[in-house]
């Protein structure tokens, strides 16, 4: 919970939804789907095997928030895989090698 000094008194404001795992974050499919199809039509995109093999590697990180989010960069990771010149942003060593 933030806290600020207002006048003299400290006045609580509700968390951010970052700060919290209270908060579910939730995108459908349709919509993760409809975002990796835009970064990808200006970008250039790694092959679909590379891509699954990206995913099964962040599936099994502990960065994974909500089946979608990296904690280490903040980006949603099906889009972030699917981009050629993105790297895995796991501290000390990527795991996308």
């Amino acid at each position: 919970m933030k806290s600020s000094l207002i006048g003299g008194h400290v006045e609580r404001q509700a968390p951010c939804k970052g700060c919290e795992d209270q908060y579910d974050v939730q995108i459908s499919e349709a919509k993760m789907a409809r975002l990796v199809e835009l970064a990808s039509r200006s970008r250039p995109a790694v092959e679909d095997d590379e891509y699954e093999r990206r995913l099964s590697t962040c599936a099994d990180c502990p960065g994974l928030k909500y089946g979608t989010t990296c904690r280490y960069c903040g980006c949603l990771v099906q889009v972030r895989a699917k981009l050629t010149e993105s790297t895995c942003p796991f501290p000390y060593e990527p795991r996308w090698t």
